[in-house]
């Protein structure tokens, strides 16, 4: 008997059973991508990306596979392009390296004609899971970047000391808030613990747009959603960790929550990294100047090195 055996007879029948239907669950949603790019329904580079996220799918289709999906691409032609990229044919997309993923996405961009920077976005949204890093890269941006405007909120609760207006916050109180959201003032706002609303000013959007300021939001998803549906032309940004490991690990290293909520915020960050075909980029927060520096890379409308 084998050990792989061995060790498959030890497993109880509960785990071999949940073992089993993730098995075939996985090999469905494989499947159902493949289908997907081949019909041109999904973009070879948002998969690509796509690929960078722990969990997501996408980061265990084979090399191989993504190839043959190109039109005119059969597997003569795969091999070839392949070898040619240097990368093994066991390798999955989840895995490559640096070079390597830089090899794929050069080949890609040239086999779609998609350009290698873009236009200066009027505003770009930053998001991502609990724990990823937000804030962090966010004022590592405002110390390092000073050429970067960070968009400011503006809420209903009152300053807290060393608090300024229009540096840390718009204060306004109920009636003026409604009064912004009556006019279409707000690119989004949320109620935060039942209490306090907070929202995202147009005004300043607009008016660092037309003098060609790149200006940054950091922001949770629901409100990069908003973002989306009020002004379809910024980007959104996912910020994702560079494993789920890694994101465990920052949420407890911070100590700022108990077991339980712990276990909660996991639970919902296992929701917010699915969510992150949503987005219009991908960026891993493995180093937070690196990450910082690709994200105001996108924000100059150049393309930034690196994943």
């Amino acid at each position: 008997m084998s050990s792989k055996q061995g060790a498959a007879q030890g497993m109880p029948d509960v785990d071999r059973v949940a073992a089993n239907r993730a098995a075939v669950e996985a090999r469905r949603a494989r499947a159902e991508l493949k289908r997907r790019l081949r019909g041109g329904e999904v973009s070879p580079l948002r998969v690509l990306e796509q690929s960078l996220v722990p969990g997501d799918i996408a980061a265990t289709l084979r090399i191989t596979d993504y190839l043959l999906s190109f039109p005119a691409i059969g597997s003569v032609k795969a091999e070839r392009i392949r070898q040619k990229l240097e990368i093994s044919d066991r390798k999955r997309l989840g895995g490559l390296g640096k070079l390597q993923r830089q090899r794929l996405e050069a080949f890609v961009r040239d086999r779609i004609g998609a350009p290698e920077s873009g236009e200066r976005p009027p505003l770009t949204v930053l998001a991502g899971p609990t724990a990823v890093g937000k804030g962090t890269v966010a004022a590592y941006i405002r110390e390092h970047y000073p050429e970067v405007r960070l968009s400011v909120s503006a809420t209903t609760r009152a300053p807290r000391p060393g608090e300024h207006e229009g540096e840390h916050y718009f204060f306004v109180d109920d009636e003026g808030f409604d009064r912004m959201l009556a006019s279409g003032d707000l690119l989004e706002w949320a109620t935060v613990h039942n209490k306090f609303r907070y929202g995202t000013p147009r005004g300043p959007v607009v008016e660092a747009a037309e003098r060609g300021e790149p200006m940054l939001l950091e922001i949770d998803l629901q409100g990069a959603r908003q973002v989306r549906a009020s002004m379809p032309e910024a980007r959104l940004v996912f910020l994702a960790p560079p494993s789920w490991d890694e994101l465990v690990s920052r949420l407890v290293g911070r100590g700022t929550e108990g077991a339980e909520e712990r276990a909660r915020r996991l639970e919902t960050a296992k929701v917010e990294l699915a969510s992150a075909s949503e987005f219009d980029e991908i960026i891993v927060n493995d180093e937070v100047p690196r990450a910082a520096a690709r994200l105001v890379a996108l924000m100059r409308g150049e393309r930034p090195e690196g994943g």
